[in-house]
């Protein structure tokens, strides 16, 4: 503290003043950067998406399969061919490019004619491999937003515990002084001496838990964001709703991101069943060649056509496409099989999340002020000297355990909120009408 006496020369009271306000600018500056430090959840969200190399990956996966698609739709290349035809190898002409009538030198190009569906169905197939990579991104997406918002409010309530759990620690060492002078004065006896201090230790082994707990929390929250995982947490957003609702729920998880995935990959297979399909219908190669002979006879020019020939369509092209068909049947059928799963987990997730707001709103009407009325009851009766210390003690560590019951319960409910909220993307969300209590009320019964 700096103080300004009447009875200082000016010149170093001018002195105290610049040092106050120095001081004072200091406190801003300090008071500003720590809010600056501050990490809210949807700051960690950001950070979790700038800094994911698997959304990257599925990026170039799409573009690489875009890129695909281009060349799949072009024409193969040409191909140049050079030879000697005829040529002598014994008498008086052998090995003469020249002497003999029939030989030729010669240079030809050949150019596969693959028919224009056939192109077109190759380069759909890479199309909807890349709307696949590209919903694989979107399915990368939701599971980091899920998992980083999980590891966020699993460290917020391990820490809300912790306090609860110092605070608690803080009244029972009042309670050791109480007994101690109790004791001294012949009010008390040693053992509610002792039974205050097994009451601290064991309170102090629960707070070192939970410092490793939140340690825990720490690392898995910065295996999404990194190094800025070390800042103090925000405020929680807003619990009290989810963007799901029962009766549109398979509406909604229409867009449920690995719906969407399996989805686009049964367009992949349907891609690969068209190319089959093409493939039942040969493609033609035409070749044009100029052959040369020798200076006394005529420059010939060859054409050749090219046709495979399916002998065997029932058991090759046919064998293919009833492969491709059935592959493409199974895709459809175990999309259909995971969206009555995802259905079915989501509204047990629904249920549970719903049912443990009820239970919140028991601990917080019911269950807390009894166990802080208790505990208020079971002081005022040892201060007046009708009931004894235990009943203090037992009635505290009911206190705690009932508010660290809570807390975990809420701890629970919001990665419940989580799972759900981070259930489908953004832009396929539609709020919910439902409004619902908080997870965690502002003021908790020991608070009270």
């Amino acid at each position: 503290m700096f103080s300004i006496s009447c009875e200082d020369p000016p010149s170093r009271r001018r002195r105290r003043h610049w040092a106050c306000l120095l001081a004072l600018g200091l406190a801003l500056v300090d008071v500003n950067g720590y809010a600056q430090q501050t990490l809210s959840l949807d700051r960690a969200l950001q950070l979790a998406q700038s800094r994911s190399r698997q959304l990257i990956a599925q990026e170039a996966a799409a573009t690489a399969s875009r890129e695909m698609g281009i060349a799949a739709g072009q024409l193969p290349d040409p191909t140049l061919k050079f030879g000697v035809n005829n040529l002598p190898i014994n008498g008086e002409d052998r090995f003469s490019l020249t002497q003999d009538f029939m030989t030729m030198r010669s240079v030809g190009v050949m150019q596969e004619i693959t028919r224009g569906n056939k192109l077109k169905a190759r380069s759909a197939r890479f199309d909807r491999e890349a709307e696949a990579a590209e919903a694989s991104r979107a399915v990368a997406l939701a599971n980091l937003r899920r998992d980083t918002a999980m590891a966020w409010l699993d460290r917020y309530y391990q820490e809300r515990m912790l306090d609860v759990l110092r605070t608690q620690r803080t009244e029972a060492g009042l309670q050791i002084e109480a007994a101690d002078a109790a004791y001294r004065g012949g009010r008390g006896t040693q053992t509610d001496l002792f039974a205050a201090r097994s009451m601290v230790a064991q309170m102090d082994d629960r707070i070192r838990q939970t410092e490793k707990q939140i340690g825990t929390a720490k690392i898995k929250l910065a295996r999404w964001i990194g190094d800025d995982a070390a800042q103090v947490l925000d405020a929680p957003p807003s619990l009290e709703a989810v963007h799901l609702d029962l009766p549109s729920l398979e509406n909604q998880l229409a867009h449920h991101p690995q719906i969407a995935l399996m989805a686009k990959q049964e367009e992949v297979a349907r891609a690969d069943t068209d190319i089959a399909q093409s493939n039942k219908r040969a493609d033609w190669s035409v070749e044009l060649m100029v052959s040369q002979r020798g200076p006394a006879y005529s420059n010939m020019v060859s054409v050749n056509v090219s046709i495979p020939l399916q002998w065997d369509q029932k058991n090759r092209q046919d064998r293919e496409l009833a492969a491709k068909l059935a592959v493409a049947e199974q895709m459809r059928a175990q999309r259909e099989e995971a969206t009555r799963e995802h259905v079915a987990d989501t509204r047990m997730w629904l249920q549970e999340w719903q049912s443990n707001r009820e239970r919140l709103a028991q601990y917080d009407s019911v269950l807390m002020p009894l166990a802080l009325e208790r505990t208020r009851a079971a002081i005022a009766a040892y201060r007046g000297g009708s009931g004894p210390l235990a009943a203090v003690l037992e009635a505290r560590r009911m206190a705690i355990d009932t508010n660290m019951d809570r807390l975990r319960l809420a701890m629970e409910t919001a990665a419940l909120w989580a799972q759900l909220e981070y259930l489908i993307p953004a832009e396929h969300q539609t709020a919910s009408e439902a409004h619902t209590p908080p997870l965690l009320p502002t003021t908790t019964a020991t608070e009270k």
